[in-house]
């Protein structure tokens, strides 16, 4: 099959390992700079990088997005002059319903084939096989295309648009505010010396096994990630905001992402106490 990628970033590239039996071609905005990490990993993976988003889809049965949040749209119209008739592009940016129907009435209109795709675990272990909910009316059509070309966790979810993304997003509200509200209690326990016994008390409230170990691991994350998470978030809070509800909770998580973003030095903290005062320390 010939399959294009548009966003060369970490998904892309996992995305152009597991998907190496076909033929592949990508464009991202960073190819410009042939010392960026996309451009390295572009020769990397021995994959055509085309010099537009145009020329990275002609004749290609299968357009990926996989860009930030922020640029769905951009990267949606980036294709259309380049777009073959009847191709699906499935759009796997973390993006709120509203959006999600934006990008698709610019795909219809240049020939294309619109499919939402709500990644809804962490893309690192599963890979290609990651659990994918696919939305819009040609989902069920594609479903068998993209489970042949290894997505193996791909399924029809709803011939609707924006259901798809209003689930992940509406998720994210959830695990993402975890991990802010974890942070900020830490850190905040951290300056009195009670975190210990804090910990101790959650797990007697909320019995989920190794409480220092989970708030170790969601502090990293928000710490790596942090800037991907809060343009997600931004997404969060549009999808609240469309269901006609405040986003206050959506909206003060994307400032404590933020936040941890700013201090990746700390990730090679040893431990917990010790992540906590690195991030401190920095502040």
């Amino acid at each position: 099959m010939r399959i294009a990628l548009i966003g060369f970033g970490e998904v892309g590239q996992i995305l152009a390992q597991d998907l190496a039996g076909h033929d592949i071609s990508a464009f991202d905005i960073a190819f410009a700079d042939t010392a960026s990490k996309p451009s390295v990993a572009l020769v990397a993976h021995a994959v055509y990088g085309g010099l537009t988003a145009q020329e990275a889809v002609e004749d290609a049965e299968l357009v990926i997005s996989a860009v930030t949040a922020a640029q769905d749209l951009v990267a949606t119209k980036s294709v259309t002059s380049g777009l073959a008739p009847g191709a699906v592009f499935l759009d796997l940016n973390s993006c709120s319903p509203g959006q999600k129907l934006a990008s698709a009435q610019v795909i219809e209109a240049a020939g294309g084939r619109y499919v939402e795709g709500a990644v809804m675990a962490p893309i690192g272990p599963k890979r290609i096989a990651s659990p994918i909910l696919l939305g819009g009316p040609h989902a069920e059509h594609a479903a068998p295309m993209l489970q042949g070309a290894g997505f193996t966790g791909a399924r029809f979810y709803s011939e609707t648009l924006g259901k798809a993304a209003a689930t992940k997003l509406c998720r994210s509200v959830m695990i993402k505010g975890v991990e802010a509200l974890i942070a900020e209690s830490m850190l905040s326990a951290r300056h009195y010396g009670v975190e210990a016994e804090v910990l101790s008390s959650l797990s007697d409230l909320l019995p989920v096994g190794d409480w220092e170990k989970l708030a170790r691991y969601m502090i990293e994350r928000s710490v790596e990630h942090g800037t991907r998470r809060a343009e997600e978030m931004e997404e969060a809070a549009r999808t609240v905001s469309e269901a006609g509800i405040e986003p206050l909770m959506a909206t003060a998580t994307v400032r404590r992402q933020i936040y941890a973003a700013q201090h990746k030095d700390a990730l090679s903290a040893s431990d917990l106490p010790t992540l906590l005062d690195a991030i401190r320390k920095e502040r």
